[in-house]
């Protein structure tokens, strides 16, 4: 499972022309779950996400985490970030899980970092998504699990 993940003052998805979800502070996450993964990937991922400290303490240190601020979560299904560009001038989606067995495990990893007491909102798996993101810093990161 892979992300880039971007801290942000807010972000919204839209669908079809409609605002599906919307945050403000937190961070934004496109996720590519990718052949292989498993629960252990999960588990990994959500604890990562809701852990990583990028954001800044009283001395402008990035120690804080998503948990510590309070911020939400919007994350988005994105096999494009399972890309490898090494070879050619095309990415390559091969180590991008199917859609089947890719989605089910998304929805796991949504439920899981709800458990962490964090607000969850994504876009629609699948779908042509218009992603507005205000990132914050910037602070962009790429999280692997």
């Amino acid at each position: 499972m892979k992300a880039v993940v971007q801290r942000v003052l807010g972000s919204s998805v839209e669908v079809d022309k409609e605002v599906i979800s919307r945050i403000g502070r937190g961070i934004t996450a496109l996720i590519a779950v990718e052949t292989g993964d498993s629960e252990a990937q999960i588990s990994k991922m959500a604890e990562k996400l809701v852990m990583l400290r990028i954001f800044e303490d009283d001395d402008g240190k990035m120690n804080k985490s998503l948990l510590e601020t309070g911020g939400a979560v919007m994350a988005i299904s994105n096999f494009t970030v399972a890309g490898d560009c090494l070879k050619g001038k095309r990415p390559s989606y091969m180590s991008a899980e199917r859609p089947e067995k890719a989605a089910p495990l998304f929805e796991k990893l949504l439920k899981k970092i709800a458990e962490y007491g964090v607000e969850v909102k994504t876009g629609r798996f699948g779908a042509d998504m218009k992603v507005n993101i205000i990132n914050d810093g910037p602070v962009t990161v790429i999280v692997s699990t």
